[in-house]
């Protein structure tokens, strides 16, 4: 699991009116790190020429910062100069190489643009503000090409996207690797012929996930300890333009054969804050740069990866991440992710003629007396849903499980009206202990109106003694006629009052509620958190067990839904009031990989109603262990055990 946190100074850099050569925008940076600090160099925007036909020309502008974030000395170091780039220098990736600065970019040499006038060119120099020469790089159609820092296997290596626009002969783009024993071959027209006459035998393996995307080549790779990572740009749905979202990605690539793709993320960073939805180009961000820098503000020699990336095609930005993180992630050896599932499971599965004879799943849990209490929801042959108990010592091997349910459905907005087999009951428990009670938070459904959370609580010692008829009569805790489900508790009072996470359409809400007594209903819904378009929590995002305490602060586990109705699970840290989300993970943190897991009543999906936190590690994840209960598939249940420590350290 990793946490991407954008620069709180961003936009880093935006355009000055006083300078016309950079009055519309500057963005797309590329960063280079010296011993002295920063150069940025950005592609500049300025006014259109009043009597001419053409749009506003793009050059390349470098600024210097020595701490990364305050950027000053701004000027044009590339100007259109050459009959290929007449209309336009974009989008610089700056490499120091052997020795000189190597600027490519995209040169534009005609108007209006197309296929057959967008080409890679080059700009060499011996100093950052001085290039000397340049040269057309490509005769036909590429873009954002940049070279490896260093030679592999002695050999020079560029990294570029072929054919980026479309034409019915090459409709689709193609990342590939072009190699050469000294850098003038790359100048040379007839070397990119052969090369472009045998494409396939240097692309890299297809990226795009379906082929209505686009990929585009964003940041020069970086060799770390476990190969080459590539940041690029992902575009989903690329050619509607309602539906495109622009995201980056992750990549690993062997260190020995850049070539071969080891593995990948999914879209880790999507248009979220106003400078990336507003702009010269609304809802983009867009990678040109990545850096490491060690995270000293940290205490810690733990490295940290910088993306820079352009914001609405119209500022500069840039986000950070551990790179620790990151590479675990990628490391094609830890599929499981964060959590790792008990040998046992499914631990939990249907059986008999009754209550649960159907499917048990969605399960709350509660460590009391030294045993974990397991409330999950069965279903029987009829789709009525009720709460069932098991009770486990160690937190995975099931001791005990009652044959009768400990909460049945009894009010009429969970007793069944549909149709006589149509879904209905008491479903998705969340449980919470606050003093000396218990309150269960669930999904009630009738079958026929729209899904409702409700909430029911009995006193501790008689939940021990099951003395289960001692449930409190339940009600509705959700305004009537809103489709509100995932009820959770915070197991703490916020200033006297009960804080009440609830999910409303696609997104969490909360609200704060001075007493849980019958008629007081949530009113209000305090934005918590929304899906992230285009990630994989991008459909729908509702909390899964109850919030932790680890320190000051809470951690929520959520679940979240892809666009593909996947149903994932990913992690935050909320501050001491339960309401800011302070950080989030980029990735999930659980996903459905085992087949009890993608096959069922539901394919695809992991869903968690409780966790408990043990100082036992019986999977031997170190320090204290967070077990998670989860519903599979909608079928059965499992376990899945993870360091806390872990957690709440990438998510700080």
């Amino acid at each position: 699991m990793f946490v991407i946190r954008r620069e709180p100074h961003n936009p880093l850099l935006s355009p000055q009116r006083e300078r016309p050569w950079e009055s519309i925008a500057t963005f797309n940076p590329s960063v280079v790190r010296t011993k002295d600090g920063v150069h940025l160099f950005y592609r500049a925007l300025g006014n259109p020429d009043a009597l001419g036909a053409h749009p506003a020309l793009s050059t390349v502008g470098m600024a210097f910062a020595e701490d990364g974030v305050h950027f000053h000395s701004r000027q044009q170091v590339i100007v259109p100069q050459e009959s290929w780039d007449t209309f336009g220098c974009e989008d610089p990736r700056v490499t120091f190489f052997e020795g000189r600065w190597y600027c490519f970019y995209t040169a534009l040499g005609g108007w209006p643009f197309g296929p057959d006038n967008i080409k890679v060119a080059v700009a060499v120099g011996d100093a950052p503000d001085a290039f000397t020469e340049r040269h057309l790089i490509t005769p036909f159609n590429a873009k954002a090409a940049t070279l490896f820092p260093e030679r592999i296997h002695g050999e020079i290596v560029l990294l570029l996207t072929v054919h980026t626009d479309w034409t019915a002969e090459h409709p689709r783009p193609t990342i590939a690797l072009a190699r050469a024993k000294r850098i003038e071959d790359f100048f040379n027209p007839e070397y990119w012929h052969q090369w472009h006459d045998h494409l396939a035998d240097h692309a890299l393996p297809e990226l795009r996930r379906v082929d209505g995307d686009h990929v585009e080549v964003g940041a020069s790779p970086l060799k770390t300890a476990t190969g080459w990572l590539l940041i690029y740009s992902y575009i989903q749905e690329y050619y509607n333009e309602r539906n495109r979202i622009f995201s980056i990605e992750a990549a690993l690539l062997d260190a020995k054969d850049p070539q071969k793709l080891i593995s990948r993320t999914e879209s880790i960073l999507v248009p979220q804050e106003i400078y990336e939805e507003y702009g010269l180009v609304p809802h983009i961000v867009f990678p040109t740069s990545a850096t490491l820098r060690s995270s000293t503000s940290l205490g810690t020699s733990d490295q940290m990866l910088e993306i820079w990336y352009g914001a609405a095609d119209t500022v500069c930005a840039k986000a950070s991440m551990k790179l620790a993180d990151l590479l675990r992630a990628l490391d094609p050896e830890r599929p499981a992710r964060t959590f790792i599932r008990a040998t046992q499971n499914p631990i939990l599965t249907a059986k008999g003629e009754g209550f649960e004879s159907r499917d048990v799943f969605n399960a709350a849990a509660i460590d009391l007396d030294g045993s974990v209490y397991i409330l999950y929801r069965a279903m029987d042959a009829l789709n009525t849903s009720t709460i069932g108990l098991a009770i486990s010592r160690d937190g995975i091997t099931i001791d005990e499980r009652l044959p009768e349910p400990i909460y049945v459905p009894r009010e009429s907005f969970e007793m069944k009206r549909g149709t006589p087999t149509g879904n209905s009951g008491c479903e998705d428990p969340r449980i919470v202990r606050i003093g000396d009670t218990l309150y269960m938070t669930y999904t009630a459904y009738d079958g026929v109106r729209a899904p409702s959370g409700a909430i029911s609580s009995i006193r501790v010692d008689d939940f021990l003694a099951r003395r289960f008829d001692r449930w409190s009569t339940p009600f509705l805790l959700t305004p009537e006629n809103v489709d509100d489900k995932d009820l959770a508790l915070l197991p703490e009072k916020i200033d006297g009052n009960y804080l009440l996470y609830h999910r409303i359409n696609n997104q969490i809400c909360a609200d704060l509620l001075p007493d849980l007594i019958s008629g007081k209903r949530a009113s209000r819904c305090i934005e918590i958190m929304t899906p992230r378009r285009g990630m994989w929590d991008g459909a729908k995002v509702g909390v899964a067990a109850p919030p932790i305490r680890v320190g000051d602060n809470w951690l929520m586990i959520y679940h979240g839904v892809s666009r593909h109705s996947k149903y994932r699970l990913g992690a935050a840290l909320l501050d001491p009031s339960g309401t800011v989300v302070l950080a989030r993970t980029a990735d999930p943190i659980f996903e459905p990989l085992e087949k009890y897991e993608q096959e069922g009543e539901v394919a695809n999906v992991v869903f968690s109603c409780g966790t408990v936190v043990r100082p036992s590690t019986p999977l031997g994840t170190g320090g204290d262990t967070l077990f998670l209960y989860y519903g599979a598939a909608d079928k059965v249940i499992g376990v899945a055990t993870a360091s806390l420590a872990h957690i709440v350290e990438a998510l700080t």
